[in-house]
This record gives C-alpha cells, sequence and structure tokens, in this order.
C-alpha cells in the first residue's frame, strides 16, 4: 500500500491566529505540555514566542534555571498565544501588531 500525502496533517488550528497554519515539526517540550503546544500552536506563532521570551530573559536578566523566572515565562508564554495582555520588552512592537 502506497502512502499518501496528505497536507492538513502538517496544519494546525493555530490558537493565537485562529487559522490554519503550518504546525512545529516537533513539540518544543518533551512531555505533555509540548505535545499541547504543538497540536494547538503554529509555527509562525512559536517563532514568534520565542523571539520575545529571548528579549524578556535579557532585557529583565532572568535565568532560565530559576524556578521563578521559569514561571514568569511561561506566564507570559500562556497569555502571548492567547492574545491576553502580556508583558512586553521596552520599544517591542509584535510582528502581528505591526501590519
Amino acid at each position: 500500500m502506497t502512502a499518501t500525502f496528505d497536507p492538513k496533517a502538517n496544519m494546525v488550528f493555530c490558537r493565537k491566529y485562529k487559522q490554519e497554519l503550518p504546525k512545529m515539526p516537533k513539540p518544543p517540550f518533551p512531555n505533555p505540555k509540548g505535545e499541547e503546544l504543538q497540536n494547538t500552536v503554529s509555527k509562525k506563532a512559536w517563532d514568534e514566542w520565542l523571539e520575545l521570551q529571548t528579549m524578556l530573559i535579557n532585557e529583565n536578566h532572568l535565568s532560565v534555571i530559576d524556578p521563578e523566572a521559569k514561571k514568569f515565562l511561561s506566564e507570559q508564554r500562556e497569555k502571548f498565544l492567547d492574545n491576553e495582555d502580556y508583558e512586553r520588552p521596552s520599544g517591542y512592537t509584535p510582528e502581528s501588531d505591526s501590519k
């Protein structure tokens, strides 16, 4: 039996953009939360989050091994992906807001 290519298999209904977009090639974390994110967040939204996360880490001088910093970043990630009010680095304008 030959395998058929299903273009929908690489798509996900993105919770941030509320539309079908290409999904992340693999879960961002090796746990159920990572799988949930892969199934509900597009690669585009995740890439934007990673960019924002880097700015938050740098601007706030966060240590990613500090439990409080991890909690803060996790909260900001969820707010960002759910289109809620999240902390922005000074001068930051997300790509989606600048259009």
